[in-house]
């Protein structure tokens, strides 16, 4: 259920230029094992950058680019969660002692977070704070920590196909799940009611 409030983020636009302004911190470009340019660059689409952002403002490329990479991973987490808390798969046992309350006991849907005591509330916070300030500091704009690909290292070919595969699916996956937030709540029904409602069609 708690993973609903990570998807409160605002989302990132995705867009990628054509190169690297000469400003852009050498020692940060050194840093990235692939070429970052051609990371989400992707057929249909290609390059795309409407608002000329690339040219506008080329120093700020590393940044949206670690944005929209983070919000990616966050947004694929959320809409596992989302997946998992819907098929009614929930850890045993009790969320909180004190108030005898479950784990099943907390709703599915976006609801859930409410009904989360405030001790667990700022147990989420204070570990959110851990990994952006320390474990995995936003300031890395490559978002390379070292943990590989399940413990496996790439060339740099491979690397830059699996991370075009995390783009792609982290951009779905902003959209999978800021689309269920708001199906649910114009509908007030979660996705699995709406699935069995039958409701899940365009219009």
């Amino acid at each position: 259920k708690m993973l609903s409030l990570l998807v409160l983020l605002p989302l990132a636009s995705g867009f990628v230029m054509p190169s690297l302004s000469s400003t852009t911190s050498t020692s940060r470009v050194k840093s990235v094992p692939v070429d970052e340019t051609v990371i989400g660059v992707q057929d249909p689409v290609g390059f795309w950058d409407p608002l000329g952002y690339s040219a506008n403002q080329p120093e700020g490329f590393e940044r949206r680019r670690a944005v929209e990479r983070k919000h990616g991973r966050i947004a694929m987490m959320a809409m596992v969660g989302c997946l998992v808390h819907n098929a009614d798969i929930e850890f045993p046992g009790y969320l909180s002692l004190s108030q005898k309350l479950k784990f099943s006991d907390i709703p599915n849907g976006m609801m859930g977070i409410t009904k989360v005591p405030a001790a667990g509330i700022i147990q989420i916070l204070l570990f959110f704070g851990l990994v952006e300030m320390a474990w995995w500091p936003a300031s890395k704009y490559d978002g390379d920590y070292g943990v590989g690909f399940f413990g496996a290292k790439f060339d740099a070919e491979k690397k830059t196909q699996k991370l075009n595969a995390e783009m792609a699916n982290g951009r779905l996956a902003m959209l999978g799940i800021i689309g269920n937030m708001y199906a649910e709540g114009q509908t007030g029904m979660t996705l699995k009611e709406q699935l069995a409602a039958h409701n899940m069609i365009a219009f």
